[in-house]
């Protein structure tokens, strides 16, 4: 179909005004189209809304991979439409742990995904890295109200994470002498720079 026969199926089909040129910066990635447009593209192109999309990435393209208008996701996870809107259009998710949890499992988020559609990223990385170079069991509980993940599970993943930078230090530590010292901080400044990759790893979220 050419851009043109794709603007007229919009019109004829569901009333969409759309001019060929916007159909063409589409394809290109130039502008998005609005949650109406996808949809109505998806019927004309007699496919998925998220066949038409690359990976994605933000809460309102997960929901529309799945075929969700906003009110209907909201009704499924327990929030208000509004207040559900407004964590999509800000990219900040403020829920309980209850609507987290049911928002991950309505939309098949994997713990990575997520964080990122939900704007945690920088929030889960510095909760990690304190976790590891203090008492991990202090972080237990805030951990547990950022991820959709069951408690018993957070815990092993903390302790071990925790261990893990523990012999990370005291091995470069044994190396003795001022380069020990060095190398302890090379190596302690490396392990927490992929710490979120590396709880990703051993919390399985990262499929």
């Amino acid at each position: 179909m050419a851009p043109g026969h794709v603007a007229y199926g919009l019109r004829a089909q569901y009333g969409l005004i759309v001019a060929p040129e916007t159909v063409m910066a589409w394809e290109r990635g130039e502008i998005s189209p609005s949650s109406a447009e996808l949809t109505a593209l998806a019927g004309v192109l007699w496919c998925s809304p998220g066949e038409l999309l690359a990976e994605p990435v933000t809460l309102r393209e997960h929901r529309i991979a799945r075929g969700l208008a906003a009110d209907e996701l909201a009704r499924r996870i327990g929030l208000e439409t509004n207040a559900y809107q407004k964590m999509e259009d800000t990219g900040r998710w403020k829920a309980n742990e209850r609507q987290s949890a049911a928002l991950a499992t309505v939309l098949g988020l994997t713990l990575a995904q997520f964080v990122t559609a939900t704007g945690k990223h920088e929030e889960l990385a510095e909760l990690l890295r304190s976790a590891v170079t203090t008492r991990w069991q202090a972080y237990v509980k805030p951990l547990g109200k950022l991820l959709p993940i069951p408690k018993h599970h957070l815990e092993q993943v903390l302790e071990r994470l925790h261990g893990d930078y523990q012999s990370r230090m005291v091995a470069t530590l044994s190396w003795g002498g001022a380069e020990g010292g060095a190398g302890s901080g090379d190596a302690g400044r490396e392990f927490l720079a992929g710490i979120v990759e590396r709880f990703w790893q051993l919390a399985g979220g990262s499929s």
